[in-house]
């Protein structure tokens, strides 16, 4: 029988040294401490916060409140994995003791750093986990998170319609894909609300974009499924509708567009997405997300470029 990924009690000390080594990187974002407990999309998001904090005026920047999971009561799913594979385990975390769990984080071992890092965290708001399977000895089993051909979705296919989801509003494969879930439908609204807002003055359009993060995690369920968490990469072009006019960048905006007034703006987002999904046939159900703006950029207008 393959050994599990860690232990309980080392995965909770990894949860403990995480908030410990976090909070003291975001109290001077601190890009290098923070590397030694954060990777992959995870770390991108929270250098994009600090490079977003970076741009405003002192007196705008919001103070740093310290902060912690709750490493003793986190609900812990380590898989069981053959020698070789890459170690990482799944955890159910709250930032307030005695709370339910509001994220859903993957901590996987850096074999090159020896040492483990947060590479996703998925904000639950509110919905519930699917039951995770579990052994004897209460190790979960890690499954294919693609190329599984007893579920009904694979990492590539749950992607496609996450992204589906801003580009449409789910039109495509979304909502063929996904059942309604409070995830999805916020997603669709983002979609819909997002771009209309401009009016006659201006388009907003969702893509697909060139996805750094291609990692993703897959756990059996006890009604024979799965987990999956995997990341996804798009973008937001906003574009005014004729020229003479302009769009203002936000003060949030102020690291990458320098207050420049433009006449299209493309944001990149970097996401976390986590689903259940069942055996084959079958919905599959999007149970959270996150996502954060990662970078901004676009033309500025003709008078400010003759200016400059």
């Amino acid at each position: 029988m393959p050994a599990p990924a860690l232990t309980a009690g080392l995965a909770r000390g990894v949860i403990a040294h995480y908030s410990k080594i976090n909070n003291e990187a975001n109290a001077d974002r601190n890009r290098a401490l923070l590397d030694t407990v954060e990777d992959g999309p995870l770390y991108a998001m929270s250098v994009s916060d600090y490079t977003e904090s970076e741009g405003l005026p002192t007196a705008d920047r919001k103070p740093y409140k310290p902060w912690s999971y709750d490493s003793a009561n986190a609900k812990l799913y380590i898989p069981r994995l053959a020698a070789g594979q890459d170690r990482w385990f799944v955890a159910a975390l709250s930032d307030q003791k005695g709370k339910a769990p509001s994220r859903l984080g993957v901590f996987a071992e850096r074999p090159q750093h020896k040492r483990w890092e947060l590479v996703s965290v998925v904000d639950l708001d509110g919905q519930k986990l699917p039951g995770i399977a579990l052994d004897q000895d209460g190790y979960a089993r890690a499954v294919a998170a693609d190329g599984n051909k007893q579920l009904a979705a694979g990492a590539g296919l749950l992607r496609a319609a996450v992204l589906d989801n801003f580009a449409t509003g789910g039109s495509s494969t979304g909502t063929k894909v996904f059942a309604p879930t409070k995830a999805s439908k916020q997603q669709i609204e983002v979609h819909d609300k997002t771009g209309a807002r401009f009016g006659n003055q201006g388009t907003t359009v969702f893509a697909g974009a060139a996805n750094r993060y291609k990692d993703a995690y897959a756990l059996k369920t006890t009604d024979g499924g799965a987990l999956i968490l995997f990341s996804h990469t798009h973008t937001q072009t906003d574009a005014v509708a004729h020229s003479g006019l302009q769009i203002n960048p936000g003060k949030d905006d102020r690291a990458c567009l320098h207050d420049v007034p433009r006449t299209s703006i493309t944001y990149t987002f970097v996401c976390n997405d986590a689903a259940a999904v069942p055996v084959k046939p079958g919905p599959s159900r999007l149970i959270g997300y996150i996502c954060a703006r990662t970078d901004a950029s676009g033309p500025p207008v003709a008078a400010w470029s003759d200016r400059a």
